[in-house]
């Protein structure tokens, strides 16, 4: 997928700071050809919890937000989550004390 559909798929409008950051992202996704298609369908998955996938400000690594109403639905999507880095065998790493987690690559 180009840069300019992965940043329109996740929401972003196209510009050349975000098409440089979303390569330097994708350079930093291990095994990203694997990991490209399910980040988009877990992507539109969250919408309905009111969460996303996101790019990170702080890192290089997209990141998946988890900002679900109420505490029961946040740890449903939590658990959604972790089925799916299982599932397709993803990398993630919880954000100490948040609901966000890093996607770090294929395993």
């Amino acid at each position: 997928m180009r840069k300019d559909a992965l940043l329109n798929q996740l929401g972003y409008t196209i510009t050349q700071s975000a098409q440089a950051q979303v390569q330097k992202v994708i350079d930093n996704t291990h095994g990203f050809d694997h990991v490209e298609k399910h980040l988009i369908a877990l992507h539109d998955t969250l919408k309905s919890h009111l969460s996303c996938v996101a790019l990170s400000s702080s890192k290089d690594y997209f990141k998946i937000k988890n900002e679900a109403v109420g505490s029961e639905m946040r740890s449903e999507v939590n658990e959604l989550i972790e089925r799916w880095s299982k599932k397709y065998k993803i990398e993630i790493e919880k954000v100490p004390n948040k609901d966000t987690y890093y996607v770090k690559g294929y395993k």
